[in-house]
């Protein structure tokens, strides 16, 4: 059965720059199942928060995928932390727009927890079942970041209530079920493990050196690659003081740190970027570090290609896309052994897993996999394989596809009741 459904994702577009605050994974995922479910003959429309007014309300993206901007909260740019008191107003448009195209979803599919609030009232108005990805939870990320977590105190709550409502409750990874059962109450069987992917089109192994020359590094230093949003929790300073434990080795070792807030690296628009360069000069390594701005997409492949070591030690990961792309690239990743990183990496293997923020034990690894050639070429080879029998978009649309499935009898109920409220519309216009 081909299916109409929507998409929700408030403050992550999949038409979105990636590398910034809050441009991540999430646009990926968004992006990508979305255009492997429509490949499958869904229909897929994403209902994203208005931020460039220069962009039309509906955008025909791809083949079967509508990207519709929604009016909530004033149109531009703000931070995720602050769209919370928009999200009626996100509800309202949204409805607005469904019953005056006169659409009947078979579901919706929400991402992160406001989108996930948006399809608990949309649910209670339309009958329209929800699955929700959360792609980060409230509680932990409580616990790891304490003080400086600028989300609403009601969060938690917001989404504990969700997690009841929801029809079904996708985590991305063990450590994600757990952490949905030990502190929200999750019903086990409402769980169902799906992980994210890559695309084997955009990410596939190519010649270093060849990679090296389009992004302009050198051949003759072992590269280390740091790619992702640039915020704190992201433990870019914890590979930058490994660095300090590495430069009197003998091996000429360049860091390289995609992502940021502009094209163009740029401390005074990225904060994060300021921090890490006076963490490099109080190490001593400034000179081995390199900042290359934000990339789209079609560059990250030769990044992933021309580095030696993916690193991505963040304090706590709900899953992380990023070492996927890298080990189907064939480049080795060191991760913390956190969350998602712990699935996708296989310890020995395919790379290694350390500590999060212990720079001794990443410069250990990183010396270890560098000085060994066969090692390197072995963890090479098992991290392509990995990823191909495992992690491919692919393979996530037919999971969640399947998913769906299991959601087909209220779906039938949605139908009469949206219709009805349509009809409503229509006779009070």
């Amino acid at each position: 059965m081909k299916r109409k459904i929507a998409f929700i994702s408030e403050h992550a577009s999949p038409l979105a720059s990636l590398g910034g605050v809050d441009s991540g994974g999430q646009n990926v995922y968004v992006a990508e199942l979305a255009k492997h479910l429509a490949s499958a003959g869904h229909h897929v429309d994403i209902f994203t928060r208005w931020e460039d007014p220069k962009l039309p309300k509906v955008i025909d993206w791809e083949n079967n995928i509508r990207v519709i901007h929604v009016k909530a909260g004033p149109v531009g740019l703000l931070p995720k932390e602050e769209l919370l008191p928009f999200m009626p107003e996100f509800k309202e448009d949204m409805i607005e727009f469904i019953t005056s195209e006169k659409i009947n979803y078979n579901l919706i599919h929400a991402n992160f927890f406001m989108s996930g609030l948006v399809a608990m009232w949309i649910k209670e108005a339309l009958d329209i079942p929800f699955v929700i990805t959360f792609h980060a939870l409230g509680y932990v990320r409580q616990i790891h970041q304490g003080k400086s977590d600028k989300f609403p105190a009601e969060r938690i709550e917001i989404e504990k209530q969700i997690v009841q409502y929801a029809d079904a409750v996708i985590a991305e990874c063990p450590q994600d079920k757990s952490d949905l059962i030990e502190y929200y109450d999750t019903p086990v069987d409402k769980i169902t493990i799906i992980p994210c992917g890559f695309s084997s089109k955009e990410f596939y192994p190519m010649n270093k050196e060849i990679a090296c020359t389009l992004v302009g590094l050198k051949t003759d230093e072992k590269i280390l690659l740091q790619l992702g949003r640039m915020v704190p929790r992201k433990g870019v300073d914890n590979v930058v003081r490994s660095l300090g434990k590495l430069k009197n080795s003998g091996v000429p070792y360049r860091l390289v740190v995609v992502g940021g807030e502009t094209d163009d690296p740029n401390p005074m628009a990225c904060p994060e970027i300021a921090r890490l360069l006076q963490i490099a000069r109080a190490e001593g390594v400034e000179d081995m570090v390199t900042f290359v701005g934000r990339k789209n997409r079609e560059m990250l492949k030769y990044y992933y290609c021309a580095a030696d070591i993916f690193i991505s030690t963040p304090w706590y990961e709900p899953f992380g896309i990023t070492p996927l792309e890298s080990m189907a690239c064939g480049t080795p990743v060191i991760g913390s052994n956190v969350g998602g990183i712990k699935y996708s990496v296989v310890d020995g293997k395919t790379g290694f897993l350390v500590p999060a923020n212990d720079p001794e034990a990443l410069a250990s690894k990183v010396h270890l996999l560098v000085s060994n050639p066969a090692l390197h070429q072995q963890m090479k080879k098992a991290s392509i394989q990995r990823v191909k029998e495992n992690f491919t978009w692919q393979k996530v649309a037919v999971s969640v596809a399947e998913l769906y499935k299991q959601i087909q009898v209220p779906a039938l109920v949605s139908k009469s009741r949206t219709q009805e409220t349509i009809n409503k519309k229509s006779q009070a216009a």
